[in-house]
């Protein structure tokens, strides 16, 4: 018999990140457009973006045994009820003499929240769906986050440009209380406890953290591969991607805030529809294919590239850019759902909260090094962004390319770990 996904507190989990994300997008983007427009400098706003990041990187791996060990669903709430309240401060504090150091402070605040709720949020999935609807979980919740995205940059665009920023905080904090209160709703699995450990909780975070590591690189060392492999095509993709649509589209074609936001729209209905594809098709991959989608990463960033080369006016330059990015953002949503989907399998419900917080640290790592880079080639290259896009899209397909071997073992541990069940 088949089991049904949408139960009632999947479909909780679900809602209440679409009201997350939505806040969420709309604040990214009013926030992104009100540091370009304040500084014009892709190395100022790749700055921000990366002091945002490391956060995420330090307290992830705590996020991870807080995961393990509380509460999921209390995590969650009190999350998503802080973050609320850290947007709505920011909205009554906020002056334009001190813009710039509270955003870069808000900035900073959620990505440490951040770093606790996505190993949270990502752990819980397992505990709500049944092993083969897994794939089509995380497929639903990609697809809640950008099924709000997709109407979020539009919108957002909209009020910000008409409003400005203040609205969009408002609006921002109204959603994340909402998600608090679905979350609230939630009943999840009871499970067992993991061992009391003796010590400080820092000798016992230390030691859990010890124990997920032996998982990822003695016991499953392929796994750790795969995190290691995601992570170096998201230095060039997330790289070029984050810091180079606004940069591209606000600065080098000078274009109005409303067609960022119709790009990062349309970007969303494509990850929607990459996600949509990994849950039909998830179960059907074999894990030796999946250097498929990732090659195809760099070649998706070609057409971005050549729209600088081709005799283009900026609307053509801009549909091309959007389009290709578009494609981009489809191929990562549909190789993130099958790598994560198969990291969940092979990993102990005990070790899942760790796990996925080690899967954030590894693809966060690059992300620093990754903004700083290319808002610096960005701005270097301004006159010919091609020189930035087209290396990337080699480099990247590269990876992709020269990963079939390991794939190839990838799904050998994965039927050796089968067997000895």
């Amino acid at each position: 018999m088949k089991e049904r996904l949408f139960t009632r507190d999947f479909t909780l989990l679900i809602l209440g990140q679409l009201t997350s994300l939505f806040g969420n997008a709309i604040l990214r983007l009013a926030l992104s457009l009100y540091i370009l427009e304040a500084t014009g400098s892709a190395v100022v706003f790749g700055g921000l973006l990366s002091a945002a990041v490391l956060p995420s990187v330090l307290l992830a791996p705590l996020g991870g045994v807080l995961a393990d060990r509380g509460d999921r669903r209390c995590i969650m709430v009190a999350l998503d009820a802080l973050t609320g309240l850290l947007v709505l401060f920011t909205a009554v504090l906020f002056t334009p003499g001190r813009a710039l150091g509270l955003i870069g402070t808000l900035m900073i605040l959620l990505a440490a929240l951040g770093a606790f709720e996505t190993p949270t949020v990502q752990a819980c999935i397992p505990s709500l769906v049944t092993e083969q609807n897994l794939a089509k979980g995380n497929a639903a919740v990609h697809q809640a986050a950008f099924l709000a995205s997709l109407t979020a940059p539009t919108l957002g665009g909209i009020l910000y440009g008409a409003l400005g920023l203040i609205p969009v905080l408002w609006t921002s904090v109204l959603c994340f209380f909402v998600t608090a209160l679905f979350e609230c709703l939630i009943r999840l699995p009871r499970r067992p406890r993991p061992a009391a450990r003796e010590g400080s909780p820092l000798v016992m975070a230390c030691r859990d953290l010890s124990e997920s590591f032996r998982f990822l690189f003695v016991q499953r060392r392929c796994i750790a591969g795969l995190l290691l492999l995601a992570a170096l095509s998201g230095f060039f993709v997330v790289g070029a991607a984050v810091v180079g649509l606004p940069y591209l589209v606000r600065t080098v074609l000078g274009l109005e805030p409303r067609y960022l936001g119709w790009a990062e729209s349309v970007l969303a209905a494509a990850a929607i529809a990459g996600g949509a594809a990994a849950g039909l098709w998830g179960a059907k991959i074999k894990a030796s294919r999946l250097w498929i989608p990732l090659a195809a990463l760099g070649a998706l960033l070609v057409p971005a590239g050549m729209a600088f080369l081709l005799p283009l006016d900026t609307g053509g330059r801009y549909l091309l850019l959007t389009a290709s990015f578009a494609g981009l953002q489809g191929g990562v949503s549909f190789f993130s759902v099958l790598a994560v989907s198969l990291i969940q399998s092979q990993t102990p419900d005990h070790l899942l909260g760790k796990v996925m917080a080690c899967t954030s640290v590894l693809t966060l790592c690059v992300q620093p090094a990754g903004q700083l880079i290319y808002g610096f080639l960005f701005d270097r290259f301004r006159t010919m962004p091609a020189l930035v896009l087209l290396p990337t899209g080699i480099l990247a397909g590269a990876v992709g390319l020269f990963s079939t071997g390991f794939f190839r073992r990838l799904e050998a541990e994965i039927w050796l770990c089968k067997t000895r069940l």
